[in-house]
């Protein structure tokens, strides 16, 4: 591990896709990770599965200049990361059903995705396909840990560690998928970003789709506690990753 700082939830994403645009951005750790880890540069053709609005298939094609495409099966969220950008591909589909050419991307990676994903060996296994011999390919995700120790989340609204603690697959788990699928040279590293909370305004949004499987109860008793803070000072949190590796083998 390198430190650089299952069930299926009733949530509609074409109807939170607004919340989503305005309130998620990119994870600082997690795109100098995809950049320095998977070696990619302007000739690369790269795939973000579960793009969303599309702020790391975009970061990445601005900062490397790279072929760049994104996959999402939100019809709302893929029209507003087209209205962000001409100069990635985005469309519609599913992760287990990556409708590319067998060996044509350099990196295939997804950022806060695989707990959505119902067959993760078939999306594995499809992403294997689609990467060329030596190709990357990166899973960026929550371990146990990372879920215990969210700040503000596992603080404020405590229900939903054990909530995401059943939808996330273990980091052993996914490197069992991935060493069954082909993809070797399987690392980890952990990636932070340190800081503050000024306004709440994401959290009265559910931006975080664990605070929609909470009881309403519980969401805004956690919700006073941090309008009850937040009037002392900014509240102080760590956003975490873990990014979990594999290089496609040749076959």
């Amino acid at each position: 591990m390198v430190l650089i700082g299952l069930h299926h939830e009733m949530i509609n994403y074409d109807e939170v896709g607004s919340e989503y645009a305005r309130n998620r951005r990119v994870h600082p750790g997690v795109l100098f990770d995809l950049v320095l880890t998977s070696g990619i540069d302007s000739a690369s053709k790269v795939l973000e599965v579960g793009c969303g609005t599309g702020n790391y298939i975009i970061a990445l094609k601005s900062l490397l200049h790279c072929s760049s495409w994104g996959i999402d099966p939100s019809k709302e969220t893929l029209a507003k990361a087209r209205e962000r950008t001409k100069k990635v591909k985005f469309q519609l589909g599913r992760a287990e059903e990556l409708d590319f050419p067998r060996g044509f991307f350099d990196l295939v990676f997804s950022v806060d995705v695989i707990q959505y994903v119902g067959d993760r060996r078939s999306y594995f296994e499809v992403a294997r396909k689609v990467l060329r011999p030596g190709g990357t390919f990166c899973t960026a995700t929550e371990s146990d840990w990372i879920i215990r120790h969210r700040q503000p989340l596992a603080v404020y609204f405590p229900e939903t560690v054990k909530i995401d603690l059943a939808r996330h697959p273990s980091i052993p788990e996914l490197r069992e998928i991935m060493g069954k699928v082909g993809l070797g040279e399987i690392k980890e590293n952990v990636v932070e970003f340190p800081y503050q909370i000024t306004d709440i305004q994401p959290y009265r949004d559910k931006a975080f789709s664990s605070l929609k499987l909470i009881g309403e109860g519980a969401f805004q008793k956690g919700l006073k506690r941090m309008e009850r803070d937040l009037r002392a000072g900014p509240i102080n949190c760590f956003s975490r990753y873990a990014l979990l590796w594999g290089m496609a083998r040749k076959r």
